[in-house]
């Protein structure tokens, strides 16, 4: 009897890890079927909302001129740029705009929301909308008009793309390559075929109604509230809109060090909210809601790197218990590998990138290494240090 059930519980645990290969690759076919049907959607005349910008900063300010400057060159006239420069010394920012709002809280508030909340208690006016910026972006000329396209056309929230302004060394190219992948099968794919985006932490906007209502009365600390949010709003029946080319331009990694320490935050973080996938996932089936159903899916899976090795380990191992699983195995990574290919080939990046996968075994070690970190993530400052230094011309150019 205790046979059987183990040999049921393997088969069952290769299953939870083995899916994760398999599942970027049956979006993909979800998406050109969704895709092949989909009716040409006609334009939406966008009105001029009014946004208000919030720009977060925790300790470091010298990135801050630079995204604020970005800000001010959007092609846009309705908004104003909330600056929260936490436990920073502001003494040196200095702005002429009457649209730059500089805010020094008082007491250190060591917190994303917070910020956040700070800055919506210090509105100048009653704005329609929020987004939020990292000080370290700088956003394309037509963001905010990117980003009305969609709330027009209904939506509450929108996540828009993040690309990267550095890709100078390895790390900052591995790192892209990361993003990109996720903003392919977690953003346009996974919102074409009905489901939302996930939120990446900047370059997102909300009705103030909206954040307001999901985080009002949650005190978030460390890393994650991102995760937090977007199950707050996919629980309460919203989606979250993909808006592809509301960019903004994010710094990469591209020390070891910072690596290890920002990985280290990103696993605590799904350890700590992994199990709103379940939630999702039981109130997608009860009220038969597509998008929390599939939404819950996305938040179950593992860190990239992780469900890769453990894949990698279980494959191993069936050579010598079952050389069919390892074929099935093997069939399974390449699923994965055409797939990863295919996210990467879409946004038509420069040759670096593709070099730089020759060092993707020395970076899934370094993360391998911020796992010993994981207990301890919430004790790093939860700002990650940026010590490349580019502007706004330089990324147009």
């Amino acid at each position: 009897m205790k046979l059987p059930l183990l040999y049921y519980t393997w088969i069952l645990v290769q299953l939870i890890i083995g899916y994760n290969l398999v599942f970027p690759f049956l979006q993909f076919c979800l998406f050109l079927l969704f895709r092949k049907n989909k009716q040409a959607k006609k334009t939406v005349q966008a009105r001029e909302a009014d946004y208000a910008i919030i720009v977060t900063a925790y300790e470091q300010t010298h990135t801050i001129p630079a995204a604020v400057a970005s800000l001010l060159k959007l092609n846009y006239s309705n908004y104003i740029i909330y600056v929260v420069a936490d436990k920073c010394d502001v003494s040196h920012l200095h702005f002429t705009d009457e649209r730059v709002v500089i805010l020094r809280p008082e007491q250190t508030l060591g917190s994303n929301t917070r910020s956040h909340f700070y800055a919506i208690e210090h509105f100048k006016r009653a704005h329609d909308r929020l987004t939020i910026i990292d000080s370290d972006n700088l956003a394309d000329p037509q963001y905010l008009n990117e980003l009305n396209a969609c709330f027009e056309k209904g939506y509450s929230a929108v996540q828009g793309t993040r690309k990267a302004k550095n890709t100078d060394t390895v790390f900052s190219s591995l790192d892209a390559a990361r993003d990109m992948y996720y903003h392919f099968y977690d953003g346009e794919v996974l919102f074409e075929i009905g489901s939302s985006a996930t939120l990446a932490g900047s370059g997102m906007a909300f009705t103030v109604d909206l954040y307001k209502r999901c985080l009002e009365q949650l005190d978030i600390t460390g890393a994650g509230f991102d995760k937090v949010l977007q199950y707050e709003i996919v629980d309460r029946g919203y989606r979250i809109a993909f808006a592809k080319n509301a960019i903004v331009y994010d710094e990469k990694t591209s020390r070891s060090d910072q690596l290890v320490k920002q990985r280290a935050r990103w696993i605590n973080t799904w350890f700590r909210y992994f199990n709103f996938g379940f939630k999702l996932i039981g109130r997608g089936i009860i009220s038969r809601n597509w998008n929390q159903f599939l939404f819950g899916f996305v938040l179950l899976r593992p860190p990239l790197f992780l469900f890769i090795i453990f894949s990698g380990m279980f494959m191993i191992t069936n050579i010598w218990l079952s050389p069919v699983v390892t074929l099935i195995w093997l069939c399974g990574f390449l699923f994965f590998i055409a797939g990863f290919f295919i996210a990467i080939a879409h946004s038509n990046p420069d040759k670096r990138i593709y070099r730089s996968f020759l060092s993707i075994p020395r970076f899934m070690f370094l993360q391998v290494l911020s796992l010993l970190k994981v207990r301890r993530a919430n004790n790093y400052s939860v700002a990650t240090n940026h010590y490349y230094n580019q502007n706004i011309e330089e990324i147009e150019n």
